[in-house]
């Protein structure tokens, strides 16, 4: 992480042009680099939201990557940095390519600075928080670094009914616990526990078990309980996406789908997740995201699943 500068540079349009274009591709290789799931569910939208999307991951990417990076001598610091840079950005003064690319697009899609502001709070947790207590406290973080990150994405998107911020809440906190239960031995090295001590009691699971990757009978039901969470999460947000944005949302139906089914392999490996890491093929991805766009295409929500079923039900 470089420390931001603050001298402002005035270019020719033509200039400005190419190095707008610039920022752009670095942020699309932030994004292709970090392997992530967004990347493939962003292949289904136009050029321009694409690229917009892209420039809030790198965003999102940088600042989150900061209380993990032990190279980062002061992350509070480093922060308090980022959150005068995102003042800039609304001030329309970037400094940095990735504010730059993310300033060209905070006004043309009105994203609200709060949800930027918001992804910064939950990073701000990591530096100062290793346990949560029980699920409303960790309900705030993940509101902070996944949903504020959905309700972000859906002014991109476009979405006409007020429902669809439901859906984006839900689907955020389904990630974010889908996430939390692959990523247990990573976070475990670095002394985390994002499971609710509240439920590590209820199952009789040791925190020391979970930091030492001890996979026992308890610890084995402590993370069906928290899929089962993360589940109701991902049908209350399929639930609340209206049937008239369901074409725009094109893109997170397609991270839905991703995402649903890494937890379904954490399911199938019966939560044996400190050996490996749990992922999916880029043909996998590539292949639900397809399946995804179809529907879309078709307009095969909910109710027509519902109405085919009951179609096979008479039948």
């Amino acid at each position: 992480m470089g420390v931001l500068r603050t001298e402002k540079i005035i270019m020719r349009p033509a200039e400005a042009s190419a190095a707008l274009a610039r920022d752009y591709a670095r942020c699309a290789e932030v994004t292709r680099r970090s392997s992530s799931n967004f990347y493939y569910a962003f292949m289904l939208l136009p050029r321009e939201k694409r690229r917009a999307l892209y420039a809030v991951y790198a965003f999102c990417r940088f600042v989150d990557d900061i209380a993990d990076d032990e190279s980062v001598a002061d992350p509070g610091a480093m922060l308090a940095r980022w959150r005068e840079e995102l003042r800039n950005v609304y001030a329309g003064a970037p400094r940095r390519p990735i504010s730059r690319a993310l300033a060209d697009n905070v006004r043309r899609f009105n994203i609200p600075r709060r949800h930027l502001e918001e992804v910064i709070d939950g990073v701000e947790m990591d530096l100062t928080r290793r346990r949560y207590e029980d699920f409303a406290e960790l309900e705030l973080y993940c509101h902070r670094v996944a949903s504020a990150v959905g309700l972000i994405c859906i002014e991109i998107f476009g979405y006409r009914e007020p429902a669809t911020r439901i859906y984006a809440e839900k689907l955020g906190l389904a990630f974010q616990l889908t996430n939390i239960l692959r990523d247990v031995r990573e976070d475990a090295a670095r002394c985390r526990i994002y499971l609710p001590l509240a439920d590590l009691r209820r199952f009789g699971v040791a925190e020391g078990d979970v930091l030492r990757g001890v996979h026992t009978p308890e610890f084995r039901a402590l993370m069906a309980f928290e899929a089962d969470r993360a589940r109701a999460f991902y049908r209350a947000a399929e639930a609340a996406l209206p049937e008239a944005d369901r074409r725009s949302m094109i893109a997170a139906e397609g991270m839905r789908v991703i995402y649903s089914a890494i937890l379904d392999e954490i399911v199938r490996a019966d939560y044996h997740v400190f050996e490996r890491r749990h992922s999916l093929s880029s043909a996998r991805k590539l292949a639900l995201i397809a399946r995804a766009w179809g529907r879309a295409r078709l307009g095969r929500g909910p109710n027509w699943i519902r109405w085919r079923s009951k179609q096979r039900t008479s039948s």
